[in-house]
Formats: C-alpha cells, sequence, structure tokens
C-alpha cells in the first residue's frame, strides 16, 4: 500500500484508546453524528431569516410608501387592476425563490468569504430586472419607488442579517462548535502547514482532530498522528470526523485516491483537496474538466482598466463625502492638537507608494515636535532597528491627545486629502517609509503594485498585534485577490474597528 508504515507505540497508543473505549463510542458518536448536521440546520435558520427580512421589508413598504385604501397596480391603461398586496406578495416570492435559485445559502459558501454576500446582491439584482421586464411586458403600473427604495434597502437589510448571522456563527466555531471535525492526509510539511493556516484563522469552521502522513511520530504540532496513508479511512472512523482534507504526497496514487474518494463517499464524509497554491481567493481559481482530470485555471490578478477607474472613482466620490461629514470632528481635533501640546497641527511624512513613487502622508500630529529625531535610539534601545514595521513599545514620544487620535485612528483622517488627490486609496497597503521598504524581500514588494491605502486587510485583522510575516501575508492576498467586494467589507470592519477598538489599537 504507498505511504503504509509501522505504526509507532505512540500511535499504537491512540489507536487503542479510541478502539477499546467502547462506552466513550457509544456516548460520544451519536451526539457527533447528529452535530453533522449543523450546516442544514444553520441554513433553515436562514431560510426563517431570509422570509422574516423580505416580508418586514415589503411589509414596511406598504405600510409607508403606498397610500392606504384599496390602491392597485395598473394593468394597462384599459385593462384589469392588481392589487398592491396581491402585487407585493408575489414580490416577495419571487425573492425567496431568486435567493434559493441563486444558491445563497449552500452549505459550502455561507458563513466564509464574500461569496454568500455577492450571491445575495446577484439573487437581488435578477429579482429586479425581473420585476422590471414584467411590468414592460405587460404594462404594469408599479410605482418606482418599489424599485428605487424597497428593493434596494431590503438587499442591504439581507446582508446585514447574513452577516450578523455570520458573527454568531464565528463565535460558535471558537468554541469549536459548528464545526467540521477534520483529518488531513499529506506529506508532514503539507499537512504542518495546513494545520498552522487553520488555527492562524479562527472561524474557518476546520477542526483538525487527526493526520495521517508518511512520517512517523506521535503529532505534528498539536495534532495526533493516527497512521500511515493506509489507515486514513480507519483514522476517520475512530474519530468520527465529517471531513478530509488531501494536500497532496508522492505515495498518493491516483488509484489510491480515487478508491479513498469512494470510502470516504461511502460514510457521508466530506472530501476536500488542498492545493499548493496557497493565499489564492476563490474567484480566480476555475475548474477545467478534461481527460478526466479536474484541470484548475487560476487568473492572474489585474487591477487595470474599468476595474482600476471604478476603484478610482469610488475613492473619488467617498473621500469627498467622509470630508463633508467628519470635517466638524477634524476642527475640533486640530484645536485639541494645538492646545495639547507645542509644534505643528498636521504631520506630513514621506512615504512610498504605488510603483516605489514618494508622496507626503499627512497625518494629525500625535506625537511630540522632535519625535522623528528620537525614533532612531528608541529603535536600537529595544533592538528591532533592523526590522519592518518601525514600532516602539510603550512609545514615550506621544501626546496625552496623540494617545486617544491614535486608539480611535482619527490622526489618519487628513489622508482622505491624500486619497483625494489619488496619492492613496481608501483600501490598501499600508503605506510605508523609504527604511521600511529597503528592508523588502521580493514577495513584500508586491504590495507596491497597488495604492496604499488609509486602512487594509492586515489593519482590520489585528493592527498592531500582528508580526510583520501576518502583515505581509494579509497584504499580498488583498493585493493578490482584489475586488470590489472585499474593499466594502474592509471598509465596513474599519469602521466598527474605530468604533471599538480591541487591545491591539495603538
Amino acid at each position: 500500500m504507498p505511504g503504509d508504515h509501522r505504526t509507532t507505540a505512540g500511535q499504537r497508543k491512540i489507536l487503542a484508546t479510541l478502539q477499546g473505549q467502547v462506552g466513550w463510542r457509544a456516548r460520544l458518536i451519536p451526539a457527533r453524528r447528529s452535530s453533522r448536521d449543523w450546516p442544514r440546520r444553520y441554513g433553515s435558520w436562514l431560510i426563517v431569516s431570509d422570509v422574516a427580512v423580505v416580508v418586514a421589508t415589503l411589509a414596511v413598504y406598504r405600510l409607508v410608501a403606498i397610500p392606504p385604501g384599496p390602491t392597485r397596480m395598473a394593468w394597462s391603461s384599459e385593462g384589469p387592476f392588481l392589487s398592491y398586496t396581491f402585487g407585493l406578495i408575489i414580490t416577495a416570492a419571487l425573492w425567496l425563490a431568486a435567493l434559493a435559485l441563486f444558491e445563497t445559502r449552500e452549505r459550502h459558501i455561507v458563513g466564509s468569504g464574500p461569496n454568500e454576500y455577492r450571491r445575495v446582491a446577484n439573487a437581488s439584482f435578477a429579482l429586479f430586472a425581473l420585476l422590471v421586464s414584467i411590468c414592460f411586458f405587460f404594462q404594469i403600473d408599479a410605482a418606482r419607488t418599489l424599485f428605487l427604495v424597497a428593493l434596494p434597502i431590503g438587499t442591504l437589510v439581507l446582508i446585514f442579517s447574513r452577516w450578523a448571522w455570520r458573527q454568531w456563527l464565528r463565535t460558535q466555531q471558537r468554541g469549536r462548535k459548528y464545526v467540521y471535525r477534520t483529518v488531513v492526509m499529506a506529506e508532514p510539511g503539507k499537512a504542518a502547514h495546513v494545520i498552522e493556516s487553520i488555527d492562524r484563522s479562527p472561524g474557518t469552521g476546520f477542526d483538525v482532530v487527526g493526520v495521517v502522513t508518511s512520517r512517523q511520530g506521535d503529532a505534528i504540532g498539536r495534532v495526533p498522528i493516527l497512521g500511515g496513508f493506509s489507515d486514513a479511512v480507519r483514522a476517520i472512523d475512530l474519530v468520527d470526523a465529517d471531513t478530509l482534507i488531501i494536500a497532496g504526497a508522492d505515495e498518493l496514487d491516483p488509484r489510491t485516491m480515487r478508491r479513498i474518494g469512494w470510502e470516504v463517499a461511502d460514510r457521508d464524509v466530506d472530501l476536500v483537496v488542498a492545493p499548493a497554491l496557497t493565499d489564492v481567493a476563490g474567484p480566480r481559481i476555475h475548474a477545467t474538466p478534461a481527460a478526466g482530470l479536474p484541470f484548475i485555471h487560476v487568473e492572474f490578478p489585474r487591477l487595470e482598466g474599468f476595474r482600476r477607474f471604478a476603484k478610482r472613482a469610488f475613492d473619488l466620490v467617498a473621500s469627498f463625502l467622509l470630508i463633508a461629514i467628519l470635517s466638524p470632528i477634524m476642527i475640533a481635533t486640530a484645536i485639541a492638537v494645538r492646545v495639547d501640546s507645542r509644534g505643528p497641527i498636521f504631520y506630513r511624512q514621506v512615504r512610498i507608494g504605488r510603483g516605489g513613487r514618494e508622496f507626503g502622508m499627512i497625518k494629525f500630529r500625535s506625537m511630540n515636535a522632535d519625535a522623528d529625531d528620537q525614533l532612531a535610539s528608541l529603535l536600537d534601545l529595544q533592538g528591532t532597528s533592523d526590522q519592518p514595521l518601525f514600532k516602539v513599545t510603550d512609545d514615550p514620544r506621544i501626546t496625552r491627545v496623540g494617545r486617544f487620535l491614535r486608539k480611535h485612528s482619527i490622526d489618519e483622517l487628513p489622508q482622505l486629502f491624500n486619497v483625494l488627490t489619488g496619492d492613496m486609496s481608501l483600501v490598501g497597503p499600508r503605506p510605508q517609509r523609504e527604511g521600511e521598504v529597503a528592508l523588502y524581500d521580493d514577495a513584500a514588494h508586491r504590495r507596491l503594485l497597488v495604492k496604499p491605502g488609509m486602512s487594509g486587510l492586515w489593519q482590520v485583522s489585528g493592527r498592531s498585534a500582528l508580526s510583520w510575516d501576518d502583515a505581509v501575508r494579509l497584504d499580498l492576498y488583498y493585493v493578490e485577490n482584489w475586488s470590489f467586494v472585499q474593499d466594502i467589507q474592509i471598509l465596513f470592519r474599519t469602521f466598527r474597528a474605530v468604533l471599538a477598538p480591541g487591545e491591539s489599537a495603538h
């Protein structure tokens, strides 16, 4: 058998313990079997939630926007009439049908990634197009507010409800509830990478409970090794896993892979194949079957043409509106900075932008006027002068007002003018100094392929608590997988982080 090897004493002890505790299996397996149904139960809760949102949206619209009384939609100038209430009932039914047809509650997309939100938006847009077509061809005179107000607001509420459910699901999964009990099958290095990636990102829905691999030993990291590749199906049965992740191994030939696929299918276990590609989002991956082989096409990320125009247009409009809305806060901040300490109100620093171009980034001054002169000595003192992310722990240069401004990111507001002039974007990798860029390796230099942003993926994923490697990994993920939906998600998470900053905000 490919990849078979003699089990170690530690593995035999684990397997014997699992096999010998008959009472343990009798007590726990029924509960775990029922816990496998959580995606179906979660999907049924989403159905109830969607029905409530759609019905409430159209009911409120009927009460607020449509005059009381027997108001009717005209079915052509000389034909019959249609009750508005009956028309809205049909609209609700079509809306719910669209959410089902677009598979917005498909078990593999709910609770993870932007695909769920995208499908909800696409289903609502399809409903919009369908209703407009029906009204046009059948000459039904419906109120325009139904299309311009009720449907857009209802779509936003639907997306918000999905987000709220997702936050609840994340909380449960951090406690290892509503998760897929998973066995990883791979070479030791690849298995360790999969386990580390899952552990580093809580809320993935996977709980790795065992590994089958070609290496002898007791565990890979925190996860016990249950045996060799020939023990895969037995290991799944023993730990009652419902998911098998295959991350690749030279010993696994196509015949063995096919046999394992049949055996896990007979046990109603999900089979997941993890390619060697890392940090590649779903929209870039397309599977194309050819000659009986599932070829995977990976698109190269491109922020050109219409995409670049759309992102720039959004930056212009949003930054202008934010400047107008937040101007009272910025005026009050300027006064507080001037009263609190001597020095200029604004702080301008040269940062490196897209393509390595220098620009002057503007912030409200949150440090003493001579802060830059003290930086080198403070970094030397804490021994981090040769590392990127020039951060000083317990920085003594920060003023009293500056500490508050930094905690709530108010010092960053003047960068809206950098966005307005085109040096920055609302979302992108954080701009860094020339000295930090000089420490980049080849991978980190890819951060310069896009405009730097006021906020980014790593800022909303841990801010100052993240290591340099994690910050680069998240920024590269953003660069490699840019999408407009992801930008909206990051902005939403940014507003939430500003309003409720955690301990990682400095």
